[in-house]
């Protein structure tokens, strides 16, 4: 190999270039602190920064999804606590007007409180949220999920608004109209107890259950029957059909419970013979078709007879029935949120994870980069002065 003066300049001048080139680099790292600042840095450390990086951002993105579910979640609890008060007086003044005291005027006065309660209760179905959607409405969010025509119509869908608050974690936002004003069991949720138009005596049904409701099959058949009162002291159990499943006394001074197929309804007053209440399997009616069903009773001139007392214990049921759903619905409104803030705690530490391996990966040793600072500056200075010496040394020099 042939070894000039021109190619030791070269060499000299590409060992000089280099060590420019590190100095660089190096001045770069710590001026921005991160030993990645371009992928050909190290290929592999920067694919792991990379998705270090968007896992820190999912997380982020999770946080936002929380705050802004947690928020529409409290204007839901809120919401169905203020149902929860006005369906709470609605109660208060139906036991008032279930009192025999009561005339025909004072009822018509709380009947008229009730269409104040009414109104209420629907401007609180047709809630809106910080954004301008409504609560209940399903995914129709822009449309009034509850109009008020002839009664009130629900328009809304049954579907619900779901947020991702963690990888694989889907939480609803909110609950359709549907399940928490419209769909609502009548009775005692299991079936329906109704007097038939045309009794003539004062009995009276009130409270009625399911044994060993939870059992597996209830006793409770969910069919459709009749207790017919043969006098004032007998009943028959019949079924669709007219036949005759079972029969009893009842003692119309005490009053008393009648129970068969796992049904139980309790009684008072004195039947006339032929006087009958159906049993059926419970229904689906809204809360305000129940409102407005109790506003009916009590403007009805009656006096306050069976007639009346059994229509109010009717409507009493399906109003427990209402009370009821709200307050399961908040109960998982309430158990959402605590997922939602036990899921951003652990989203917290995944943050703090992620950002601490990114840093492994990418950040800079300020120790080991000050050192690496003298020894390259020193290294570029030898590499100067060896450029220096060889551009001017020639041959000629020597040539005297």
């Amino acid at each position: 190999m042939r070894v000039s003066t021109s190619w030791m300049q070269q060499q000299s001048v590409g060992s000089m270039m280099d060590r420019q080139s590190d100095l660089s680099d190096l001045n770069i790292q710590l001026s921005t602190g991160k030993r990645i600042n371009q992928p050909s840095d190290d290929p592999v450390g920067a694919a792991r920064a990379l998705d270090l990086t968007h896992l820190t951002a999912d997380a982020a993105q999770y946080q936002r999804n929380i705050t802004s579910a947690n928020a529409r979640l409290g204007l839901e609890d809120q919401t169905l606590s203020n149902v929860s008060n006005v369906l709470g007086r609605v109660r208060t003044l139906l036991l008032q007007a279930a009192n025999g005291s009561q005339t025909d005027q004072t009822r018509g006065d709380i009947a008229a409180e009730m269409v104040q309660l009414r109104q209420q209760l629907l401007g609180q179905a047709n809630s809106k949220d910080g954004q301008g959607d409504y609560l209940f409405a399903g995914n129709r969010t822009g449309t009034m999920p509850f109009v008020s025509q002839n009664g009130v119509s629900y328009v809304g869908d049954d579907g619900q608004r779901m947020v991702a608050a963690g990888s694989g974690l889907q939480v609803a936002t909110g609950d359709p109209g549907s399940t928490v004003f419209a769909d609502i069991a009548t009775g005692n949720g299991r079936f329906a107890v109704s007097a038939n138009p045309a009794n003539t005596g004062s009995a009276v049904a009130g409270a009625s259950s399911v044994s060993n409701p939870n059992a597996n099959p209830s006793a409770w058949d969910g069919g459709s029957y009749h207790i017919v009162f043969t006098a004032a002291d007998a009943y028959e159990v019949r079924d669709g059909a007219g036949t005759v499943l079972d029969s009893g006394n009842y003692d119309a001074t005490r009053g008393g419970n009648i129970s068969f197929r796992g049904a139980q309804v309790a009684f008072s007053g004195t039947p006339n013979a032929g006087d009958a209440f159906a049993l059926g399997a419970s229904a689906k009616q809204d809360v305000f078709t129940t409102l407005d069903k109790i506003i009916t009773t009590l403007r009805t001139p009656d006096g306050g007879g069976a007639p009346m007392q059994n229509d109010i214990n009717t409507q009493f049921a399906n109003l427990d029935q209402a009370i009821d759903t709200i307050s399961r619905t908040r109960g998982m409104v309430g158990a959402r949120m605590n997922a939602l803030d036990q899921q951003r705690g652990l989203n917290d530490d995944l943050t703090l994870q992620y950002k601490s391996a990114l840093s492994d990966v990418q950040d800079l040793n300020y120790y080991d980069a000050i050192s690496q600072l003298g020894a390259q500056t020193t290294a570029l200075q030898a590499s100067q002065q060896t450029f220096t010496k060889i551009q001017g040394s020639k041959l000629f020099d020597y040539l005297r």
